[in-house]
Formats: C-alpha cells, structure tokens, sequence
C-alpha cells in the first residue's frame, strides 16, 4: 500500500471524491481514506491503482505519491523536505521541476514561486547529479497548500482536460441543447461501477453523451430513445469520437427490449428543449426506475440525473433500491440537477 494524493476539481465539493471510490470499487482495488482536504484526497492504496483513476476519472487533475505533509508554513515546510530520501524519486543524471499549487485563497501568503525555489534547492542537495528543468522534466514534484497544510509529493500522473473540452456538446457533429457536460457523463458512469466489458445501457441516450464516455472506458454500451432523429444523432457522435455500441435502438424507455444489464446510467428529459411526449419528467422517472428493475441483478447500480424538484432519491427508495447517495450539480439558474445513485436489493 502506498501513500498517495489527489488533487481534484474544484468543480464540486463531493462528485470527485465519490467518483474516485467508485472508480477504485470498479477496478477492484482497496482503498484507505486518510484525510479529505478542500480540493485534495489523501489515501492508502495500491500504487497501481492510479492509472485505473488516470484512464476513467473525470473530476480528477493530479495524481501524485505522498512524501510529507506539514503545516503550511514556509520553516515547517523546509524541515520536513530534510528528512525526506529524495535520491529514491529523482535518480542520478535525471531532470526536475516542482509546481506550487494554491487550492483558493488557502496560506495565500506563502509565495508560491519563491517557495518553489526553496524546495527545488533542497532537491538539488538532496540528490546527485540532477539538474532543474521547467520545460521538460524527467520528474515533477508537486506542493498543494490547502487548508493551512502543506502536501509535498512525487507527480504520479495527471488528467488532462483538453479532452473532455473536445468532447463538449457543441463540439460534436450532432448538438442539442438538453445534452450533459463529458465530465458528468464520465463521473455518472463511473458512479455506477462498471467494469471493462460490462453491458451499459442508456434508455434516454439523446446525443449519446453517456454512451461516449461508457463507450471509452471499455464498456459494452446500449442506447435507446424513443425519437428516431436523436437515434440517428446518437450514431452520428458515436462514430465521430470511435465508439462502436451494441445498438442504438428507436423505441420507449418503459418498454424496453431487453432481459438482463450490468448497470443502467441515464439523464431523462426535461425543461423546454427536451421532449417528454406528453408525460412529466416525474412519471417517465418513476416509470423507469420501476421498469429497468428487472434488468439488473441484485447488487447492480442506476446511476440517474433530475431535477432536484423531483426527490427522486426518496423516489427509488419507495421503488424499492437501496438509495447509496445523491450529489446535486447546479445547471442555471432554473435547474439544479440531482445525480443519484442506487442499488438494486
């Protein structure tokens, strides 16, 4: 097991914690919470696993192996960097460089540049024969301030969000304007623990959103809506950013032609742009939730965004799941969705 940190979005408070876990839960890998910090997961784990988070997490930027925490204080931070064995994270003949981050307003006294050449001398004396490189380093030493504490560690892997912006609604080929964010995608998927191979479904899957990301992950994913146009759309995005489905099928979300899923992740539709052919959102919901039921083997996950309005939290929970947590993501001013998640008992 090894110590490691996270620094992740500041997008939203719990969403990259809990995406985190569920990534971790996914790949099979155990997982000790040390210490949760505005913008920063500390915690125990194998090494290893920090690749499975690199490929899949959305709400994730670095990833990086613990060497000391401290208080954030500029004396109490080159005390600690002393008893660290730095020649074991930077070898002879090897480049370096080492990033300040500030998480907000958190020990913004602290200069953050000078405080980098502190620690880079300190790495200098603390190793042979390496030398400093801001363009191109071998190594990266990150330092997150956050909290009045000061976390140092070795840059493991980072996530990068040029993707995810590339993947963006109006940047695919077929757009509509009720279509999620990649990043939420990706973390809904992620929320109901698939694993490579796994049958994903989508009984609202409009532009595909949640079939890309499922689709990139390495899951077997399944879309269905009940407008042809958006079917059609659907492939287009698909086959524009790679992702072969095992269908796109044109057909109502309450009937759906199928016996057995691993999990279920969706958004149904709502507000002006979506529609609804004449039911409320309320009533697709509940009748998706009571429909799909039967798709999914004890132990399975839904994973399904609404309109907070709708409490559809204590609605799977009458539907008879087991409710294991919502997180509430504001969208504008008139909509505030709620992405919950649920167990099948």
């Amino acid at each position: 097991m090894a110590k490691l940190f996270l620094l992740l979005s500041g997008e939203h408070q719990e969403l990259p914690v809990s995406e985190v876990k569920a990534v971790l839960a996914a790949e099979g890998y155990e997982c000790r919470i040390l210490e949760k910090l505005d913008q920063v997961l500390r915690m125990e784990a194998d090494a290893d696993c920090v690749y499975a988070i690199r490929d899949r997490a959305a709400f994730t930027r670095l990833l990086m192996q613990e060497l000391f925490i401290c208080e954030a204080e500029v004396s109490a931070i080159v005390r600690a960097i002393s008893t660290v064995n730095l020649g074991a994270s930077v070898c002879e003949g090897e480049s370096f460089a080492v990033r300040v981050r500030h998480v907000k307003d958190h020990s913004s006294s602290i200069d953050g540049m000078a405080l980098e050449r502190t620690l880079g001398d300190a790495v200098l004396k603390g190793t042979s024969k390496t030398s400093v490189d801001l363009r191109n380093p071998d190594r990266v030493f990150v330092g997150v301030l956050t909290d009045e504490r000061f976390i140092f560690g070795l840059k493991v892997a980072e996530i990068l969000a040029k993707p995810f912006v590339e993947r963006r609604p109006r940047k695919k080929p077929f757009f509509h304007p009720s279509a999620m964010q990649a990043k939420l995608a990706r973390c809904m998927v992620n929320l109901a623990v698939p694993k490579r191979g796994d049958i994903l479904i989508d009984p609202f899957c409009g532009t595909g959103s949640i079939l890309i990301e499922g689709g990139l992950i390495g899951c077997r994913v399944l879309g269905f809506d009940v407008q042809r146009r958006m079917a059609r759309g659907t492939l287009r995005n698909l086959s524009h950013f790679g992702v072969r489905a095992e269908g796109v099928v044109v057909a109502d979300a309450r009937k759906l032609p199928m016996t057995k899923v691993d999990c279920i992740v969706t958004d149904p539709p709502y507000g002006r742009s979506a529609t609804t052919l004449k039911s409320t959102t309320k009533d697709i919901v509940n009748a998706v939730l009571s429909t799909t039921s039967v798709l999914l083997a004890r132990g399975k996950r839904i994973c399904i965004a609404a309109p907070k309005t709708l409490n559809i939290g204590e609605m799977g929970v009458e539907l008879g799941y087991r409710h294991l947590e919502s997180h509430f993501v504001y969208v504008h001013r008139t909509l505030t969705r709620e992405v919950a998640v649920f167990e099948k008992v």
